[in-house]
């Protein structure tokens, strides 16, 4: 079940006008306006917020440092504090891009490139459903509206804890997807996929091994979620890894989607095998752009006995 149980996403409540509501109201307000302002001063914008990001989120901090730390053991302590830093700007750019999409859209027009295409129409064309499997990228929204330039995306999200932003969200993001499913609604997510749907779903979080098996991320132990297995196994939907990330130049970004072939016999019996296999696609996905990565969140904070601990706490 989600989270809310007395509200449905996208329905409006009068109760949203009590006073409880208005700092929310305010700041939808505040996020709008941003939305209008030229590039130039949004990403300008986003530095300042960064840089306020960075010395406030103590625990953010630390957390992305750690993982880049781990992951990367080839960078020297002074190239993963840049690189951390960056994270925290690359995510106040996807905060402006995201409301660009939402409320600005025409702004993306001529910056997109995609490869790969073929692949997820090759899959329409049978009337197969396809699974993508993507990460979680600080483009965030931005991203599926890059996707949804090209081929019409699905997309599983997670409701928000609070009725009124959830409510402002799943509109904003209806702008974007046809289908928004609920992270918990696994009949309706089953349901797409068997009509045909394109779905873009990040098997790239910890968890717990309720859900997952250990393997292999940048080399290290991490629990792996497993659902998405099941999912292909119960649809026969392909399998796509898809990823998009913006390219170096901030000042007048350009954005590139990469579609690689459907995974040839995924998922297979050994569940520790395709998970492997799983971290091992996200893992050439973030190499290639690694501060675009929403690095953090805790990727290792499973650790069963046995395994080494990562995090302080």
């Amino acid at each position: 079940m989600s989270k809310q149980t007395d509200y449905t996403s996208g329905e409006f409540h009068w109760s949203f006008l009590l006073p409880k509501y208005w700092h929310i109201w305010l700041g939808i307000t505040c996020l709008m306006l941003l939305a209008i302002l030229p590039w130039a001063i949004q990403w300008r914008l986003a530095h300042v917020l960064a840089t306020i990001c960075w010395s406030l989120l103590k625990s953010r901090r630390e957390t992305t440092i750690r993982n880049l730390e781990v992951c990367f053991p080839e960078w020297s302590t002074t190239e993963v504090e840049q690189q951390a830093k960056q994270v925290f700007k690359e995510m106040m750019y996807g905060m402006f891009e995201t409301l660009n999409a939402w409320y600005s859209p025409y702004w993306f027009k001529g910056r997109v490139s995609i490869e790969g295409l073929e692949h997820i129409e090759a899959a329409a064309a049978k009337g197969q459903g396809a699974l993508l499997l993507g990460t979680h990228s600080t483009l965030l929204d931005a991203g599926g509206y890059l996707c949804a330039q090209y081929f019409d995306p699905d997309v599983v999200y997670r409701p928000q804890n609070n009725p009124l932003l959830d409510m402002f969200i799943y509109r904003a993001r209806g702008t974007i997807f046809h289908h928004q499913i609920d992270h918990d609604d696994m009949r309706g997510l089953i349901r797409h996929l068997k009509n045909g749907r394109a779905i873009w779903y990040s098997p790239d979080q910890d968890f717990g091994l309720k859900q997952g098996v250990m393997a292999p991320f940048f080399g290290v132990p991490a629990a792996t979620v497993t659902a998405h297995r099941r999912l292909l196994k119960m649809t026969k939907a392909a399998a796509i890894p898809l990823y998009f990330y913006r390219l170096p130049d901030i000042k007048n970004p350009r954005y590139q989607i990469l579609i690689d072939p459907p995974l040839e016999h995924f998922p297979g019996e050994d569940e520790v095998a395709d998970a492997t296999r799983t971290n091992a696609i996200i893992e050439r996905q973030l190499r290639i752009a690694p501060a675009q990565y929403m690095w953090f969140h805790r990727r290792f904070k499973t650790r069963p006995e046995g395994y080494q601990k990562i995090y302080k706490d």
